[in-house]
């Protein structure tokens, strides 16, 4: 595993374009960013406030976008390219500058995220539809996992429309194995939904009586199909399940049975959990059936649904200690759930639009690393200033050490195998190597025997960068959009096979 080339707790004030660029591959465990919206509106912090000077300009024209950007994204991702180009037929100029800008940053966000990480962007119905689009161009359409819906606002009052007080963070993972601690974030039930799920009660508090069988799927053999304590299980035409494994399982182990877990018979786990009294049987005679008891002290909450309606922003009626003025502060709750969920203790979380440092203080507060990147000199200030009064005042009043902030305004340089990345024209370098043919000798790409126009190439990994592959001159080629569809994250031996060639 690659390792990162910068610490924890470093700021950088720079373009944080250039500072991705210096980040190893595959380093970064998870990603949160609250980008410009393309809103066409102008920011500044309010005169007095703690975020007094910030501000920025949310208007976008193609006079921001710089050559190698389109370029980049004309040679090496020509789906992607045209998605932006329609985007600017539909909405205009500016939304294609919003997106070009946008596209070539989040090139970098994949490049560094782990396979096991995630990423959110943070957006609004301005131009999250387009968004997502870019979203699935980079990083799959397999990996995208929730379009959450945050209500920031209680009410918003927009002239002939309906209330406008939503934002939208699209979720992605980096590969499938990616981390996820859903329970870490679960909410909480109230006394009423616990008395509604729990009817019953005994000694040890609520519970309901739940299923202890499971569907047979045709089979009657084996211990699970077996009778136990005079049921017969085979009659029913059902199985025994006894948890082995899941929340109530440990909780078992935990509180009633030591090494619960460890018990592999099904008919000696339901032994065990009948002698504990955890199987409720049926009252007159065995004309019922027995059921699990499942105990409200066990239970882990609700799981955090797609719409987060439980977090609210920041308002002129609701502002609190927390508020700084930043224009487009986000709260902690909703960095923390982001956290929790998608990251462990000593993970590495990164913000390249830290703002007001609201990011660099949940991860802090929940034993993370970080790395913040702004552009604004303003943004640094406050990143230290909310560490010191929110986390490391702490710190000092307990007697302990006051952790140091790194403050750079240069980029890092990489220092991974694939540090020389590709050459400038490695496509037309590519182009004159193959001949203007496709690398695979394909017949969709009509590429047999004669050349293709330069355009309808795309540059392409021989090694997919999942597999090892790096993102060097050695390691690309061109193929024609067909053969790079079939190939996608595959070898080529994988290409071969599907073209129906000896490899």
């Amino acid at each position: 595993m690659t390792a990162l080339n910068v610490k924890n707790r470093t700021l950088f004030t720079h373009d944080n374009l250039q500072v991705m660029r210096g980040i190893n591959n595959e380093t970064i465990d998870l990603i949160y960013l609250d980008p410009p919206f393309n809103s066409k509106r102008n920011y500044a912090a309010p005169i007095g406030s703690q975020a007094a000077g910030a501000a920025f300009s949310d208007t976008w024209s193609l006079d921001d976008i710089k050559k190698e950007w389109v370029e980049t994204l004309e040679t090496e991702n020509k789906a992607l390219w045209a998605a932006i180009t329609a985007a600017g037929y539909i909405s205009g100029e500016s939304m294609q500058a919003y997106l070009t800008y946008m596209a070539i940053r989040l090139i970098e966000m994949k490049r560094i995220l782990k396979l096991t990480g995630s990423i959110y962007l943070h957006c609004d119905p301005t131009a999250s539809h387009y968004l997502k689009l870019v979203m699935d161009g980079l990083f799959g359409k397999n990996n995208f996992r929730n379009e959450i819906a945050w209500k920031r606002a209680t009410a918003h009052n927009d002239p002939k429309r309906y209330g406008n007080n939503s934002d939208r963070l699209l979720y992605y993972s980096g590969g499938e194995q990616a981390t996820w601690n859903g329970s870490a974030v679960a909410v909480p039930k109230s006394l009423e939904e616990i008395e509604k799920a729990y009817p019953l009660r005994d000694d040890r508090g609520r519970y309901r009586a739940a299923d202890l069988t499971g569907p047979s799927h045709g089979s009657s053999s084996g211990e699970s199909s077996q009778s136990w304590s005079g049921y017969d299980i085979n009659a029913r035409g059902r199985v025994w399940s006894a948890p082995l494994t899941g929340t109530y399982a440990k909780w078992i182990e935990d509180n009633l049975v030591p090494n619960y877990r460890s018990i592999k018979g099904v008919h000696e786990r339901l032994d065990v959990l009948d002698s504990v009294g955890l199987i409720h049987h049926p009252q007159k005679g065995r004309s019922g059936w027995p059921g699990l008891k499942r105990y409200a002290a066990a239970d882990t909450g609700n799981p955090v649904q797609s719409l987060f309606t439980d977090i609210s922003g920041f308002t002129n009626y609701n502002k609190g200690k927390e508020w700084t003025g930043y224009p487009t502060q986000k709260p902690l709750r909703l960095l923390e759930r982001i956290i929790k969920a998608s990251s462990n203790e000593g993970n590495m979380i990164l913000d390249p639009f830290c703002g007001c440092a609201t990011t660099c203080i949940a991860a802090e507060k929940l034993n993370r690393q970080w790395i913040g990147i702004d552009i604004e000199e303003k943004a640094s200030d406050l990143v230290i200033k909310r560490l010191h009064k929110e986390i490391y005042n702490d710190a000092l009043l307990k007697g302990g050490p006051l952790p140091d902030v790194i403050h750079r305004k240069s980029p890092p340089k990489r220092t991974d195998a694939d540090a020389a990345i590709r050459s400038p024209n490695i496509k037309q370098t590519l182009y004159q190597k193959q001949n203007g043919r496709c690398a695979a000798p394909c017949e969709d790409g009509k590429s047999v025997g004669r050349a293709l126009p330069i355009d309808i190439f795309e540059v392409d990994h021989i090694s997919p960068r999942s597999k090892g592959g790096g993102d060097v001159d050695s390691n690309l080629q061109l193929l024609c959009p067909p053969c790079n569809r079939k190939k996608g994250n595959k070898t080529m031996t994988h290409l071969m096979e599907l073209l129906g060639l000896n490899v």
